[in-house]
């Protein structure tokens, strides 16, 4: 089993930053690539990037060259710096994490972007 805890959302200016961690504990030596991904009121839940364990990144379109997703293997930690946020990157974000067994899902962190 591995449980994740996230934290760093909460309310920000329209060009502000903000960053997310993810902590892992349990098994996480078994976890092989992170996640995090985001949902919006009535909308589905996307992906925002992701990280393997030997350090290659992904973004989706709408975030590249504003976020930047990084992992600590000592911390069993994930992060997610983001800058100049938008108010359409207001939503519920959450941590993810895969094993060759299964995907782990942390509780969600609210980030709001408004003036």
């Amino acid at each position: 089993q591995v449980q994740l805890v996230e934290s760093g959302g909460g309310l920000v200016q329209p060009g502000g930053s903000l960053r997310l961690s993810c902590t892992a504990s349990g098994s996480a030596f078994s976890i092989n690539f992170m996640a995090w991904y985001r949902q919006a009121p009535g909308k589905q839940r996307e992906l925002v990037a992701h990280i393997t364990d030997g350090g290659s990144t992904n973004y989706a379109d709408s975030v590249k060259g504003r976020f930047t997703i990084s992992r600590d293997n000592a911390k069993n930690t994930v992060y997610l710096q983001m800058n100049s946020l938008k108010p359409e990157d207001t939503a519920v974000y959450y941590c993810n994490a895969n094993t060759i067994f299964r995907a782990y899902w942390g509780q969600g962190t609210q980030v709001t972007v408004s003036s």
